[in-house]
């Protein structure tokens, strides 16, 4: 398929592969050599409906920075530091170990957690924390990213939550589309809009407080804004032809859009206050999926204006477009890390493609997967893992590597049709 014919049928169709999963759990199919050994000891708890120690050391396994302790190795289950024989930890190679207690308080929960360091014998982390019934999930995923941030200097992103697309077949050649928020392990997911007719192109406002994306259930394609706590949502863009691909900008104030109103696609801004419109780019080539930098100066976009699709960036108020991208037949899709210093985008060779990060600095370029049918990357919050669509003959999944590539996981749903996830800043 050309690019232009690619590019228009992505436009339309949302630009992802379909993933045969809902619920969703993360297998490590290439951890980081150095992981470091640890046990997170269960819980002292009397009433509590959630082991909490079983999420914080499910999160902590699948950042494959950590080597479980199985459960049944423990040779104890201390609650308190005072009950914690250090020696024989030291003896089974644990680094660090995790221990707590869960008091019921009536209608509340006491959680209190400890952070040891086995072979210094000392606390590095201690925390008590009050939590109703309903948040003791997002108590136990904020432990985790509190240990996480302790021990790898890299902020947590367990108690984050993705946006993504749900597919499911009604039969007479219907399907219902969700557009579905949960929590970053999959739990507790939220339907925020569902049509017979396709959703699409997820993208989180900067305080997580609302997510915009694209619906045909009007027959056309349309922008919307949604505020998630309300339900309350606006339609800001449905102008002739493409609308789609939009990109909040850092403040959160305006959307970078595709549109196609005036003729070929091109890039737009929208100030989201006023609806005013500015025309980025002038191309009769395709200028699609646009991203901001993070200090909001620059938007990257996709075009094929050279002949093959490459990565270019131009002011975000206007002004000299530049090209980034040189090397290999097929960039695209590019969006910067959190500190604005690396690019990922997907890099094609031939018929392989796959995910590749640049230096901003140096504009060097590092191929990340081995995969032929690499797609859709995004960054996680914290910089340390990119997200992507991957495909195996006609199985289709996401994985998420690590920044230097050394970290692979593979992100699987058990049920249901799931596409284009995007993680919450």
């Amino acid at each position: 398929m050309s690019f232009s014919r690619r590019i228009v049928y992505l436009l339309l169709m949302g630009f992802y592969m379909p993933i045969t999963y809902a619920a969703l759990t993360i297998e490590i199919t290439e951890g980081v050599e150095s992981a470091v050994p640890i046990a997170v000891v269960p819980f002292a708890s009397e009433t509590a409906s959630v082991n909490i120690a079983a999420i914080v050391n499910a999160d902590l396994e699948r950042s494959g920075y950590f080597k479980m302790m199985a459960e049944q190795s423990m040779p104890a289950r201390p609650s308190k530091a005072a009950e914690v024989n250090f020696k024989e930890w030291q003896a089974l190679g644990q680094s660090y170990m995790v221990i707590g207690q869960v008091i019921d308080a009536g209608g509340q929960y006491n959680v209190q957690f400890q952070l040891l360091d086995t072979y210094k014998s000392a606390q590095l982390l201690g925390y008590r924390m009050v939590s109703s019934s309903a948040d003791l999930r997002r108590t136990a995923h904020h432990i985790s990213d509190l240990i996480f941030e302790k021990l790898t200097g890299k902020k947590g992103v367990f108690s984050g939550r993705i946006a993504y697309i749900t597919t499911t077949d009604l039969g007479n050649k219907q399907q219902s589309h969700r557009l579905q928020v949960a929590d970053a392990d999959g739990f507790n997911p939220q339907t925020i809009a569902s049509s017979v007719e396709p959703l699409m192109s997820p993208s989180w406002s900067p305080d997580g407080k609302k997510v915009a994306y694209v619906s045909f259930e009007r027959k056309s394609a349309a922008i919307y804004v949604q505020t998630l706590a309300t339900g309350e949502r606006v339609r800001v863009a449905e102008f002739p032809g493409i609308n789609g691909a939009p990109a909040w900008s850092p403040d959160g104030t305006r959307l970078a859009l595709t549109l196609s109103k005036d003729g070929s696609p091109d890039i737009y801004v929208l100030n989201l206050s006023t609806r005013a419109l500015m025309k980025l780019t002038k191309s009769f080539a395709i200028d699609t999926e646009p991203s901001w930098s993070p200090d909001g100066s620059s938007i990257v976009f996709t075009s094929d204006r050279g002949g093959k699709p490459q990565i270019y960036m131009v002011p975000s108020q206007g002004g000299q477009e530049k090209r980034l991208t040189f090397s290999g037949n097929y960039n695209a899709r590019a969006s910067f890390s959190p500190d604005g210093r690396s690019l990922v985008m997907v890099h094609g060779n031939g018929n392989d493609y796959r995910i590749a990060v640049m230096d901003m600095a140096t504009r060097s370029l590092n191929v990340l997967t081995g995969g032929r049918a690499d797609e859709s990357p995004s960054f996680a919050p914290n910089g340390a893992m990119i997200l992507y669509a991957s495909k195996k003959g006609r199985t289709g999944f996401l994985s998420a590597v690590s920044l230097d590539g050394k970290m692979q996981q593979k992100l699987v749903f058990n049920s249901g049709e799931v596409r284009e996830p995007s993680w919450a800043p």
